[in-house]
């Protein structure tokens, strides 16, 4: 199911997203959902914030940039709870 995106402007994106456990209801789904509203979007990554969800997750895929750098080819994630360091 693509989910809408949200917008520039939406308070969501301001907050700091909570983080999230492997049990949270529908997780599959969601990163399923997730993925098929980035590549609808075309694009190589999705935050949960961008849409409407403030929890930390996010996914990627960097196949489209394998034509630069052939070790991104396959390269399809979901992360959970990442930090920065």
């Amino acid at each position: 199911m693509v989910l809408p995106i949200t917008l520039y402007g939406d308070p969501v994106l301001r907050k700091v997203a909570g983080n999230i456990d492997l049990k949270y209801e529908g997780l599959h789904d969601l990163i399923e959902n997730m993925f098929e509203s980035m590549y609808k979007a075309e694009g190589v990554g999705l935050a949960a914030p961008q849409v409407g969800l403030s929890i930390r997750l996010f996914v990627v895929d960097l196949s489209p940039l394998g034509k630069d750098d052939p070790s991104l080819i396959g390269f399809r994630k979901a992360f959970i709870n990442a930090k920065m360091s």
